[in-house]
C-alpha cells in the first residue's frame, strides 16, 4: 500500500531565522570569519617567521661553522700499498661520501651540490725553491689538496687544468696542480713552475703548476671552509723570539692524485665536507636537528660514519652551536610575543561574548514567548545551536583557510585548532548564555542601574580572586622575566590582562560615584539634556562591565604593544649611537696619521652634514705609575677634543652634556691639563696629577669633571683632554651630526684621507640590529596585535551602543513630540555616551602606564632588538611609554562614541517618531 507523505506543518526554524533576520547571521559571520583568521594565523605567522629565522641561521652561517666535516687517517702503513691506494682514490671517496649523505638521521640532511671531499695533508711542508718570496727570510710551508670537482667550483685563468696522465701510486713521482689568482700573485707562481716534495723514499715528488684558477663562489664551503685553498697567508713562526713571518698556502691537485700524497712526510687526510641542507627544515625540526648532529658528532651515528669510512673516523662542526643560539633567541621572543596575544585573545574572547550578549537581549521577548508556550530549554538550546552552527562553522572554516593561503609554510594543526575553538567558543556560548536567562518566569522588577548597584558577595569574592592572580602575575613577571627556563607562562604573559581586568573592575565600582555627583550637580541647572544625559547614562545596566573591560583589555594591549616596539626602536638608536658614536663617522682602527685640513673641509660641505666634531682617539695609552692611583690601571683610551664643537655634539646627537666648561683654558701655569674621565677611571686615579704616555708626548692631566657616557669611544676606561698642545690637535677621527649624510660623498672624502680610513653611518649600523627573520616576524606580529586590538576596541564601542540604540531611538522620538529640537538630540545622545567613553579613555591611559611601568622591569627586550647585531657585552632594552600607543586609540575610543550618538539622532530626525512610537516603549 502506498503511503503518502503529509507536509510539515511549518517551515524549518534555521531557514525561517535565516530569512527573517539575515543581518544579524552575516555580522556574526563576519565577526567570527575575522577572528578565526587571526586565531588561525597567529600561529601560523610564528611557525613561519621561525621556520624563516632557522633556514636564514643555518645558509647565512659561516661555512667552517655549518659544515659537517667527515676526516679519516688513510688506512694504517701495516696495510697493503694497494689497499692504502685505493682507499685515497675518487671512485672510493665518491661512494663513501654517497653512503655518508645516505646515513646522515633525519632531519640532518645534506646538500650535495654544495658538499665536497677528497684528500688534503694535515702538516705544511716547507719549499725551498729559490724564486719564492721569503719575508724575514723565511721559505714558505706549502700544503697540498686533491679535492673533488675542482672545474665546477673555479674558473681556469691562465694555463690548463691539471689532470693525471697516468694512474698515480705511491711511486709517482710528478702530479700537476693548480694554484688560485691569489696564491699565484703572493707567491710568483705560474703555469710551468713546480714545487719539490721531500718523500719518505728518498726520491722527491716533483708538483708540476699547470693552471691559474679564480674561484666562482668563493664564500661557499668549497673554499671557505680551508681558507688557504682560495688565498695565501702571512703566518707568524711561533718558535722565533721576535717577529718573523712567513707564507703558507695550498696547492690544488687533481682528483685522483691523492695516492702520491701517501709517500711524503705532509701526514694526508680524507675528508668529506658535507654542507647542511636547510630547505626543508621547519621551526618544529630545531630541537630534532640538535639531537641529530649530537647522534653523529659523539653518539650512534658516529659509529655509522666509522663502519663507511673508517675506525678512526671523526665528525666536527658547530652547526649544534648555531642550532643553540638559535633557540636561545627563540626563547627569549617566544614569551614577549605571547604577551600580544594573550591580550589580543582575551580582547577576541570579550567581544564574542558582548556579541552574543546582544543577540540574545534583541532576542529575549521572542524566547520568553516561547519559552511560555511550553518550549523547553533543551529544545530552544538546540534550535540556537543550529541556527548559530549554520552561519558561524562556514565562516570558521573560511578564516581558516584564509589564514592557510596567506601565511604559507607552517604548520596546519595548532591554525586548525586555533579556528575550531573560536567556532566552538561561539555555538557553545552564545546558546548556552542566552538560553539560561529563560530558567524561570522573568518579571518585571527594580531597575539594575549601574548608579545604584550593589556588588553581591560572590561578585567580591571573584574580584578578589582575581586580584590576587594579577598580583601574583605581575610580580612574577617582575621577579623573573617574561619565561621561566622552558618556555612562556601564560600567566606571566597574561599579566597585562589581568591588570586591565582589575582596573575594569575597580573602575565599575567607582563610576557611580561621579555620576550620582554631576547629576545633582546638573539637576540644578535650568537646561534639560545634561541632567537627562547623566540620568540616562546611569540607567545603564550593572552588567555593561563587559564593553568597559573589553576596551580597558584592548587599551592596555595596545599600549603595551606600543611601548615594546619604541622600546625596541630605542635600543637599537641607542646601540647604533653606542657603535658609531655620531650620525657619521669617519676614523681608521687604530691609525694615527692625522686626517688632512682639506679632507675636513671638504666633509664639512658634504651633502647633510649640519656639524663636525674633529678629534684625536689614542687607544691603550699607558698612565705612569703612581702612588695616587688606587689600582693597577695601567692604560686608558686618550681622546683630545675641541670643547665646544664635541659638547655640539653631544647635545645633537641625545648624549648627556659634555662639560666643555671644565676644560676650559687649556694647561694651567704647572702645565697640567683638566681632563674629563669615565666614572670607573675617575675613582681609580683619584684626584692627584697622572702622567699620560701620549704617542704625542707625555702629558700630565688632573680629573676635572666625570662624564658617564661619551660619543667618541665606548670604552668604559677614557680620558677626554682639550686639543691645545700641537701634537695633539692632529686629529685621527671625524663625528659628524646631520640629519643623512650622503654616504658616497662621505666615502670619497674618506678615500682621500687615506686607505685606513673608512665610514660607518649611524643608520646603517642600527640595520644590522633589524635583519634575522625573527626579529622582522615578532616586530610584524606585535604590529598586526595593536591594530587588532584597536579594531576589537572600536568594535566594543559600537556593540555596547548598538545594544541600546532600539531604546535610545524611541526616548528620542518620544522627547522629540515634546520639542526637543535635532541639535539638543544630538547633544543628549552624545552627552549620554560620554561618560562610559571617557571613563574607559581614561582610564585605558592610566591602565596603559600602569602596566608599562609594572611591568617594564620584568621584560627585556634585548634578543627583539639587538639580535641582530654584532656580539658584545651583554646588553638590556626595556619597555619604554609610546605616547601615541596610549593617546590614540583612547581618543578614537571618545571620537566614535561621540559619533556613534550623533549619527543616531540625525538618523532618527530624518526618519520621524511616527515608526518608533507605534513600536511601543521598551522596558
Amino acid at each position: 500500500m502506498r503511503t503518502t507523505r503529509v507536509p510539515a506543518a511549518c517551515a524549518p526554524w534555521v531557514r525561517t531565522r535565516l530569512r527573517t533576520a539575515p543581518g544579524i547571521s552575516a555580522a556574526l559571520a563576519v565577526l567570527v570569519l575575522l577572528t578565526a583568521f587571526l586565531a588561525a594565523a597567529f600561529p601560523r605567522a610564528v611557525d613561519a617567521y621561525e621556520t624563516r629565522a632557522l633556514r636564514h641561521d643555518v645558509t647565512t652561517a659561516q661555512p667552517g661553522q655549518s659544515v659537517l666535516e667527515v676526516t679519516t687517517p688513510p688506512p694504517a702503513l701495516g696495510q697493503p700499498a694497494a689497499v692504502r691506494e685505493r682507499a685515497m682514490r675518487e671512485d672510493a671517496l665518491s661512494r663513501a661520501g654517497k653512503a655518508l649523505v645516505g646515513t646522515l638521521p633525519a632531519p640532518l640532511r645534506a646538500d650535495v651540490p654544495r658538499s665536497s671531499y677528497g684528500v688534503h695533508t694535515t702538516k705544511p711542508v716547507v719549499a725551498d725553491e729559490p724564486w719564492l718570496p721569503r719575508p724575514d727570510a723565511m721559505p714558505p710551508q706549502l700544503g697540498y689538496a686533491a679535492p673533488s670537482a675542482l672545474a665546477a667550483h673555479s674558473t681556469l685563468r691562465s694555463g690548463r687544468w691539471p689532470v693525471v696522465r697516468d694512474e698515480v701510486t705511491l711511486e709517482s713521482r710528478e702530479v700537476e696542480a693548480a694554484v688560485t689568482e691569489e696564491t699565484a700573485a703572493a707567491l710568483h707562481m705560474r703555469a710551468g713552475s713546480t714545487i719539490t716534495v721531500p718523500t719518505q723514499r728518498g726520491k722527491p715528488l716533483t708538483v708540476r703548476i699547470t693552471g691559474v684558477v679564480t674561484p666562482l663562489r668563493p664564500e661557499s664551503g668549497y673554499w671557505a671552509v680551508e681558507p688557504l685553498y682560495r688565498s695565501p697567508s702571512l703566518v707568524r713562526d711561533p718558535g722565533s723570539p721576535t717577529p718573523v713571518f712567513y707564507w703558507t698556502a695550498t696547492l690544488l691537485l687533481p682528483p685522483g692524485a691523492g695516492p702520491a700524497l701517501l709517500a711524503t712526510m705532509s701526514e694526508p687526510e680524507l675528508y668529506w665536507r658535507l654542507a647542511p641542507d636547510a630547505s626543508h627544515l621547519a621551526a618544529s625540526d630545531a630541537s630534532r636537528l640538535g639531537t641529530a648532529v649530537a647522534e653523529v658528532e659523539n653518539g650512534p651515528g658516529l659509529l655509522r660514519l666509522r663502519d663507511i669510512a673508517g675506525p678512526n673516523t671523526t665528525l666536527t662542526t658547530d652547526l649544534d652551536a648555531i642550532l643553540d643560539a638559535q633557540l636561545g633567541m627563540r626563547a627569549a621572543i617566544d614569551p614577549v610575543v605571547t604577551v600580544a596575544a594573550v591580550g589580543t585573545g582575551a580582547v577576541a574572547v570579550v567581544v564574542l561574548l558582548m556579541t552574543g550578549g546582544l543577540i540574545g537581549a534583541r532576542r529575549h521577548h521572542e524566547l520568553a514567548l516561547l519559552r511560555s508556550r511550553g518550549g523547553s530549554l533543551r529544545g530552544i538550546g538546540r534550535r540556537l545551536l543550529a541556527e548559530t552552527a549554520v552561519a558561524v562553522l562556514p565562516a570558521a572554516a573560511l578564516g581558516l583557510l584564509l589564514a592557510v593561503l596567506l601565511v604559507p609554510e607552517a604548520r596546519f594543526p595548532p591554525a586548525a585548532a586555533g579556528a575550531a575553538v573560536v567556532a566552538a567558543l561561539v555555538c557553545v556560548v552564545l546558546p548556552l548564555r542566552t538560553t539560561l536567562h529563560h530558567r524561570r518566569p522573568l518579571l518585571h522588577g527594580a531597575r539594575d542601574d549601574m548608579a545604584n548597584a550593589r556588588p553581591s558577595r560572590r561578585r567580591t569574592v571573584v574580584e578578589l580572586t582575581l586580584l590576587v592572580l594579577a598580583v601574583g602575575a605581575v610580580a612574577a613577571l617582575r621577579r623573573r622575566g617574561t619565561t621561566t627556563g622552558s618556555g612562556a607562562d601564560l600567566l606571566v604573559s597574561a599579566a597585562p590582562v589581568l591588570v586591565g581586568l582589575i582596573a575594569a573592575l575597580v573602575l565599575v565600582r567607582l563610576y557611580p560615584l561621579p555620576l550620582r555627583l554631576a547629576s545633582r550637580s546638573l539637576a540644578r541647572l535650568r537646561g534639560a539634556v545634561g541632567f537627562l544625559s547623566l540620568a540616562r547614562a546611569g540607567r545603564a545596566s550593572s552588567s555593561s562591565t563587559l564593553p568597559l573591560l573589553a576596551l580597558l583589555v584592548a587599551l592596555t594591549t595596545a599600549a603595551f604593544g606600543g611601548s615594546v616596539l619604541a622600546g625596541v626602536a630605542d635600543a637599537r638608536d641607542d646601540a647604533s649611537l653606542r657603535a658609531v658614536g655620531a650620525d657619521a663617522r669617519i676614523s681608521g682602527e687604530g691609525a694615527l696619521s692625522p686626517v688632512p685640513e682639506d679632507v675636513i673641509d671638504r666633509v664639512r660641505a658634504v651633502d647633510g652634514v649640519e656639524d663636525l666634531a674633529a678629534v684625536r682617539i689614542e687607544y691603550g695609552t699607558p698612565l705612569a705609575a703612581s702612588r695616587d692611583v688606587r689600582s693597577d690601571t695601567k692604560r686608558a683610551t686618550l681622546v683630545a677634543v675641541e670643547p665646544e664643537s664635541y659638547a655640539r655634539l653631544a647635545r645633537a646627537t641625545g648624549l648627556p652634556a659634555f662639560p666643555a666648561g671644565a676644560l676650559a683654558g687649556g694647561a694651567g701655569p704647572d702645565g697640567v691639563l683638566p681632563a674629563v674621565a669615565s666614572p670607573g677611571l675617575a675613582e681609580r686615579l683619584g684626584d692627584g696629577r697622572h702622567t699620560v704616555h701620549s704617542q704625542a708626548g707625555d702629558i700630565t692631566v688632573r680629573i676635572a669633571a666625570v662624564l658617564a657616557r661619551t660619543s667618541a669611544v665606548g670604552d668604559p676606561g677614557f680620558l677626554i683632554v682639550d686639543a691645545t698642545a700641537p701634537a695633539l690637535r692632529k686629529p685621527t677621527t671625524l663625528l659628524i651630526s646631520g640629519a643623512a649624510p650622503d654616504p658616497a660623498q662621505l666615502r670619497a672624502a674618506a678615500l682621500d684621507a687615506g686607505p685606513e680610513y673608512a665610514v660607518r653611518t649611524r643608520s646603517a649600523e642600527r640595520g644590522t640590529f633589524a635583519d634575522t627573520p625573527m626579529q622582522s616576524g615578532a616586530e610584524g606580529i606585535y604590529g598586526a596585535a595593536i591594530v587588532a586590538g584597536a579594531g576589537y576596541a572600536l568594535l566594543a564601542v559600537l556593540l555596547s551602543l548598538l545594544q541600546t540604540a532600539p531604546e535610545r531611538t524611541t526616548l528620542l522620538a518620544g522627547l522629540r513630540t515634546m520639542g526637543l529640537t535635532t541639535r539638543q538630540g544630538r547633544r543628549l545622545l552624545a552627552f549620554e555616551a560620554m561618560p562610559q567613553a571617557l571613563l574607559a579613555a581614561f582610564g585605558g591611559l592610566l591602565v596603559g602606564w600602569a602596566t608599562i611601568v609594572l611591568l617594564a622591569p620584568g621584560v627585556d627586550l634585548a634578543a627583539l632588538a639587538l639580535a641582530g647585531g654584532d656580539p658584545g657585552p651583554p646588553r638590556t632594552a626595556s619597555l619604554r611609554v609610546d605616547l601615541r600607543s596610549l593617546a590614540l586609540p583612547a581618543l578614537g575610543v571618545v571620537v566614535l562614541a561621540a559619533a556613534v550618538g550623533g549619527t543616531q539622532a540625525w538618523w532618527v530626525s530624518r526618519r520621524g517618531s511616527i515608526r518608533e512610537l507605534r513600536a511601543g516603549d521598551t522596558r
